[in-house]
Parts: C-alpha cells; sequence; structure tokens
C-alpha cells in the first residue's frame, strides 16, 4: 500500500517546491534580520540586501515567466550570493580585528584570533547564510530539467563523460 498522496508531482518537482519554499523563508528572514540590526550603515553593508532583493525579484520573475533568461539571471545572483558570502566573511573578520587591536594593539596573534572567532559584533561566520542560500538557489536552478540539459551538454562537450 501506497503511503504517499498522489499530488500529481514528481519527486524532483516536488522537490524543487520544498527548496522554493526554504529559499524563500531564508531570503525573507535574511533582509527582515539584517534591516532589524540596521545593517546598511556603510555602503558595503548593502551588498546583502541588494542580493536578496535582487533574488527575491528574479524569484518572481522566474515564476511568473519561467524561461532561460530569468533562469541564467538567478544563476548569476546565486553566484554573485555565494562570493558576497565570503567577501562577507572577510570584511566580518577584517572588522573585527581592527576593532579588537583598538581595545588591546599589543595581543598576540593568537589572541586576537580567539577574540575575533567569539566576537558576537561583527559575528564572523554570519555572512555564510548568503553562501547557503546561493548554493540552495543553484540547486534549485540545477532541479530545473532545461539547467541541467544544458549542463550536461557542456561537458560533453568539454569531452568529460556524463550519464543522461
Amino acid at each position: 500500500m501506497d503511503a504517499q498522496p498522489n499530488t500529481g508531482l514528481g519527486a524532483i518537482e516536488l522537490l524543487r517546491v520544498v527548496i522554493l519554499g526554504v529559499l524563500v523563508l531564508g531570503l525573507l528572514g535574511t533582509v527582515i534580520e539584517l534591516i532589524l540590526l540596521e545593517h546598511y550603515e556603510e555602503p558595503l553593508q548593502f551588498v546583502p540586501l541588494v542580493l536578496i532583493v535582487a533574488a527575491i525579484a528574479v524569484l518572481i520573475w522566474h515564476v511568473m515567466q519561467p524561461g532561460d533568461a530569468s533562469l541564467m539571471s538567478w544563476q548569476i545572483v546565486m553566484v554573485l550570493s555565494v562570493l558576497a558570502g565570503f567577501l562577507g566573511i572577510l570584511a566580518h573578520f577584517h572588522g573585527s580585528a581592527e576593532y579588537q587591536l583598538e581595545l588591546n594593539p599589543d595581543m598576540s596573534t593568537s589572541e586576537l584570533l580567539e577574540k575575533i572567532l567569539r566576537a558576537k559584533a561583527p559575528p564572523l561566520l554570519a555572512p555564510g547564510m548568503m553562501i547557503q542560500l546561493g548554493l540552495l538557489g543553484l540547486a534549485y536552478a540545477y532541479s530545473d530539467s532545461r539547467y541541467r540539459t544544458r549542463v550536461l551538454h557542456v561537458l560533453q562537450r568539454l569531452g568529460i563523460p556524463t550519464k543522461e
């Protein structure tokens, strides 16, 4: 006896819906948190806000008019989100190091690293959320059959064996 209800969705389509739901929750939650934390005092702090707004706009476009242009735009925004996450970690590291060295310019490198890793402001790994959202967004794009077909075609042209 099959315990799963018949929703009319295949496994990949159902997974896409779940990924999309998690993405929307993550994007909305992150942008709300950044606004509440006033993460817009310096120009560099606008990067995650702009990327999240762009992601929401492109996602709405892609859901309403799925096509190659919206899918490619989605992929670009997601890759930029991943890159911004890594750059954000570096920016948080640098900001925390500057602050800690202002408090105690004579601390050793190991003391400085420990203070940076334990700092609550700026939290070193908080930008990792942008990396997670970007990778999840790329997984959503990859679950689109048009994208998978394109990737397989490129890999085959490069001489990389693939299973279809």
